[in-house]
């Protein structure tokens, strides 16, 4: 059996990162539209555990668990170290696919968690045509058929949550929920989106600096990744992370997070409510 083997990243609490990061204030125009996006994502959420997918949706979870540090909701937002680029089709090998299980195993996600011994999960990316949802939705089927779980409970267990760039909407409209026949397996509310501006997608999943290298099948196994990295990419990466962590805990940024959440259809649920109430300033 393989051990876990998880990218090392620092808590991005600055009492914890010490000389390696630099106070950094994040534009204000960049800050509001991440806050849109994040409250979006929570009251999107159902009330379920959050698993941001990958390093594309860092910045969200940076800036939510600085908006949520002083509430119970904290411990259910997770980061999901993971890349499933160019695992298209099942592609894994034997040896991949026991690496990738203990990793899932080792943050909280199991066939069993999945049927019912845990809370519910959402998982939460920046989606283009969504292969990495269809990736990790068809290897947790298939580990979930290996442990004989029911697949059926499974189904009304696990959420989908894409963060897409907006575009105009028209029937001609190319929707990636409605080219995944994969997403058909679902109940109806169980694949949702999230949509942002196009400038913020492409800063997020394209430009930005982060704080650990993709986490690609070649490197599942691979101990390096349990190293800290001191680059100087790396360490404004941090900085940056620190940054939108101590915003969120900005009574500003919270009001404003809160505002967003009573906007949004979810908050008549009484979670989203009492959820909300705990981010008055």
């Amino acid at each position: 059996m393989p051990e876990p083997d998880l990218p090392f990243r620092w808590d991005v609490e600055r009492d914890h990162t010490g000389s390696l990061t630099e106070p950094v204030r994040p534009d204000g125009t960049y800050v509001d539209a991440l806050v849109d996006c994040t409250a979006k994502v929570l009251a999107r959420s159902a009330d379920r555990d959050l698993y941001f997918v990958g390093r594309s949706p860092d910045s969200l979870y940076d800036l939510l668990h600085g908006v949520l540090a002083d509430t119970p909701h904290r411990d259910r937002v997770h980061r999901l170290p993971l890349s499933l680029y160019g695992c298209d089709g099942g592609s894994l090998t034997p040896t991949e696919r026991a690496q990738l299980r203990v990793n899932l195993t080792a943050q909280g996600i199991t066939p069993a968690r999945l049927v019912g011994g845990g809370r519910a999960i959402v998982f939460c990316d920046l989606v283009n045509e969504g292969s990495t949802f269809e990736n990790l939705h068809r290897e947790l089927t298939a580990w979930a058929d290996d442990e004989r779980a029911d697949r059926n409970r499974i189904r009304g267990r696990i959420g989908y949550l894409g963060i897409v760039a907006r575009e105009k909407t028209s029937p001609n409209t190319w929707r990636w929920r409605q080219h995944a026949p994969w997403v058909e397996e679902l109940p109806p509310r169980a694949v949702r989106n999230v949509s942002i501006p196009g400038w913020l997608w492409g800063f997020l999943g394209n430009v930005q600096p982060k704080t650990e290298p993709s986490f690609r099948r070649t490197r599942w196994a691979d101990p390096e990744v349990a190293r800290p990295r001191h680059d100087e990419r790396t360490r404004a990466a941090l900085s940056a992370a620190v940054a939108l962590h101590e915003r969120g805990r900005d009574p500003e940024v919270r009001d404003a997070f809160r505002r967003v959440l009573t906007a949004e259809p979810a908050f008549r649920e009484p979670w989203l409510r009492t959820l909300a109430h705990t981010l008055r300033s």
